[in-house]
């Protein structure tokens, strides 16, 4: 937000030290905590220290030096428009504002920015984020959500830090799973399909415990029970291997099978405003996988030891040069001739950097993949793909339930959108109650956006690394940590703002519209509420790239929580309207629209609706 007065105050510092020959690192600025005024400060340690190594001077410890180099570079600045003073403090150079024109200063520029207050400068960068990619002919169920809405939650905020950004799904669409379904359905329910999308998708699911119950080997199983349970196990690898060949019947029975889960899934995406730009299938990567296998075995990359009776491997540590385990040998190819997941994933980063011209490859998989794609990423690198430096797994932990884990095969799940519908017909039996002025159509959205908000929170309130078991009650409370309570802030602003009476165009400075309220002047005694407001306000453009540089949606998730926390002491504890001031209630309704904005923003990047009413 200050970034043309920090960029002038560095400018001058390395005119200084070019022009005294003085050796200055790299400036790293950070906020000053509020003590009766705002500002940002940086060190002269690590200049110091250079300066020491070169004998530069009189020979002072490096804490003595680093207060010499702040004194003379304060010494050269001079005034600064906007600054009110400079200090030079235990090697710090401290640079604070007037605290009046910091709050107008925030509170202004947020309104004038709007929806766009916070967004970073162009990049160079290409981000591609990889997410929202169940297998086919399963449902979509909660542990999935979290894969989806903390992908979906890093392409926000990357794209909004600047970054052009894509967004791509790579659902895997084959292997013995899939083909379980299908040999089920063709067998015992073929044409008994439900229509509905939802109820599609969840009964594929429900064949698939089936099948896994019919070929599980049971205890005390007869001998007559035992031949029924290899017979179809024949048949279920008959039907692989029929896939495999390209049979025209269990190819077409795939295709259409597959569009089940995919219809299920488009529509979930749907519901949780996901718009996937590219679409990657596992089946697409597996053949040009395989030759990406021969061009590593040209390249010295593999060895082949087929010829021997064995695989295609990669010694990766050997070709690396480590002399410590860490990456471990990896087969690409098996000695049949089929490829792995590794072998895909590789086919796939390839397409990603040529077709693509991705810079950076973030990959949200569970935690499971780490070493996999460790291993993928160290191959990508012995390759020649200098992106591969830049590839990143975004782990996640397992998403449980309160009974107990979640099961696909013993279909022991919670299936996202039968959570999703419990939470919005709680929320939707609380409004009937409490806002029965609301018209029942508008109570049904707002529901919608509070249920939904509900369950994303819950995803993104815990760091990604770390297990969750997931609690609808806890995640649909007004009060806490939660989704909700966030969503409340921004009504009571609403609130305050509708009953001031005051048009909300006239409170940002939308070009041609009246303003009903002059530009907030803050030439008054902040309350400490106030104080933390501004403070908070002032921080989200740091919080966007923050979030956005070390991939972590929970920085964004946290700042909106405390910014939210903060407007409701403020809410309680502050008068707005009844301000016998009108110059104070100018500014806090400017403020609270402020405040509105910015929750509404923070909200927006974790992919939840900001409602004006509950």
């Amino acid at each position: 937000m200050f970034h043309k007065e920090q960029r002038l105050i560095e400018e001058k510092i390395k005119e200084y030290c070019q022009a005294n020959d003085i050796a200055l690192a790299e400036l790293k600025w950070q906020s000053i905590p509020f003590s009766g005024e705002w500002g940002f400060a940086t060190s002269f340690f690590q200049t110091a220290a250079n300066e020491v190594k070169r004998g530069k001077g009189e020979k002072l410890p490096v804490p003595q030096k680093a207060q010499e180099i702040a004194e003379q570079v304060k010494g050269q600045l001079g005034s600064v428009e906007g600054i009110s003073h400079i200090e030079a403090v235990k090697g710090y150079l401290n640079i604070y504002f007037k605290t009046s024109e910091y709050a107008q200063r925030v509170v202004e520029e947020t309104l004038a920015a709007g929806a766009d207050f916070g967004r970073g400068e162009p990049k160079s960068e290409t981000v591609m984020v990889e997410y929202a990619q169940p297998n086919t002919h399963h449902s979509f169920h909660i542990g999935h959500a979290r894969n989806t809405i903390l992908g979906e939650a890093l392409a926000r905020l990357v794209e909004f830090a600047g970054y052009k950004t894509i967004r791509a799904s790579y659902p895997g669409d084959l292997g013995l799973g899939v083909v379980t379904v299908m040999w089920m359905y063709d067998k015992f329910y073929k044409g008994q399909e439900p229509a509905d999308v939802h109820e599609r998708g969840q009964w594929l699911l429900k064949l698939y415990v089936e099948a896994n119950q019919l070929l599980e080997k049971k205890e005390n199983e007869t001998p007559e029970e035992t031949a029924q349970r290899e017979a179809y196990e024949t048949e279920r690898r008959e039907m692989y291997r029929k896939w495999d060949a390209g049979d025209p019947y269990v190819r077409e029975l795939w295709r259409t099978t597959r569009e089940w889960s995919l219809e299920e899934l488009r529509e979930i995406l749907r519901m949780l405003d996901v718009k996937i730009d590219v679409w990657f299938y596992e089946s697409e990567v597996d053949e040009p996988s395989k030759a990406i296998v021969e061009e590593l075995i040209a390249k010295g990359i593999a060895d082949d030891e087929r010829p021997q009776g064995g695989a295609v491997i990669v010694k990766i540590d050997e070709k690396l040069g480590l002399t410590k385990e860490k990456y471990r040998t990896n087969v690409i190819l098996r000695s049949d001739g089929t490829t792995l997941y590794l072998t895909k994933d590789l086919a796939l980063a390839k397409v990603k950097f040529e077709k693509y011209h991705v810079d950076r490859s973030i990959y949200v998989v569970d935690v499971r993949q780490s070493l996999h794609l460790q291993q993928a990423f160290a191959i990508l690198k012995l390759w020649g793909f200098p992106q591969a430096e830049k590839c990143y797994h975004l782990g996640y932990g397992f998403v449980s339930l309160p009974e107990g884990a979640m099961s696909s095969r013993k279909g022991r799940v919670a299936l996202f959108k039968e959570v999703a519908d419990e939470a919005v017909k709680r929320v939707l039996s609380v409004e009937a109650e409490k806002s029965v002025d609301i018209p029942a159509e508008e109570r049904e959205k707002i529901a919608a956006q509070i249920g939904l908000g509900a369950l994303v929170y819950s995803m993104l309130s815990v760091d990604n690394n770390k297990d969750i078991v997931f609690n609808i009650d806890e995640a649909l409370s007004f009060d806490g940590r939660t989704g909700p309570y966030i969503q409340n802030a921004h009504v009571r602003a609403n609130s305050i703002l509708k009953k001031s009476k005051v048009e909300e165009p006239a409170l940002g400075s939308s070009k041609g519209q009246r303003s009903d309220l002059r530009p907030a002047t803050f030439d008054y005694e902040l309350t400490k509420h106030e104080v933390e407001l501004i403070d908070l306000i002032s921080q989200f453009p740091q919080k966007v790239q923050q979030a956005a540089e070390e991939y972590r949606p929970l920085v964004m998730a946290t700042y909106a929580y405390d910014l939210a926390n903060a407007f409701h002491s403020f809410y309680h504890a502050v008068p707005v309207l009844q301000a016998e001031d009108e110059t104070v209630k100018n500014a806090r309704l400017r403020l609270v629209a402020a405040a509105k904005q910015v929750i509404a923003n923070a909200l927006r990047l974790l992919g939840i609706q900001a409602p004006d009413m509950m």
